[in-house]
């Protein structure tokens, strides 16, 4: 189950119900879906076949193409990353600065965790959002945010796109931002 941490205060919030008024506040979508959903031989697996990717996508169809109905998604994918990922590091660099995007970047995480940043109201500022399995945030267009990995650097999510183009990020200068 996601948790948040303000950065500012560094007040923890957790509980599914707290969680999403929390985000709800913030403009981000907050939703769970049932991890054990997930075959046993996918739940731990990072380096993913495209069969792998396949099945995780069909075993998520009826979630994902509800909210892509809801929400105007038109394309879907899997990102999987972990240690097993060819330059890791480097793409990691590109994720963790902060930015925007011209429509919303959502994640359902279907393995591992990862962590998403993102510039609240004036009086919150910078927050967390801890991810696990189960967990699907919508971070809305033009809101200053990054993701990266958890200590164990794995996750495995379902990324839903408006423009076919893909992930497309624009680089936000926030001299406030602090790592």
């Amino acid at each position: 189950m996601a948790e948040i941490r303000i950065r500012n205060t560094n007040e923890r919030i957790s509980g599914e119900q707290e969680v999403r008024e929390f985000l709800s506040k913030q403009d981000v979508l907050y939703e769970h879906w049932d991890p054990s959903k997930l075959p046993a031989h996918l739940q731990e697996k990072f380096a993913l076949t495209d069969e792998d990717k396949s099945e995780i996508l069909s075993t998520f169809d009826t979630e994902i193409r509800d909210l892509a109905d809801r929400r105007g998604y038109k394309t879907w994918d899997i990102i999987s990353l972990s240690d097993a990922t060819p330059n890791l590091d480097e793409l990691l660099k590109k994720f963790e600065n902060v930015h925007t995007h011209t429509e919303d970047e959502v994640r359902a995480i279907t393995a591992g965790r990862g962590i998403f940043i993102i510039k609240g109201n004036e009086e919150i500022g910078y927050f967390d959002v801890e991810l696990e399995a189960g967990d699907v945030i919508s971070v809305p267009e033009g809101y200053a945010h990054f993701f990266t990995l958890m200590d164990n650097r794995q996750i495995v999510a379902v990324r839903l796109f408006i423009e076919t183009e893909g992930w497309i990020a624009h680089s936000y200068d926030d001299p406030t931002f602090v790592k």
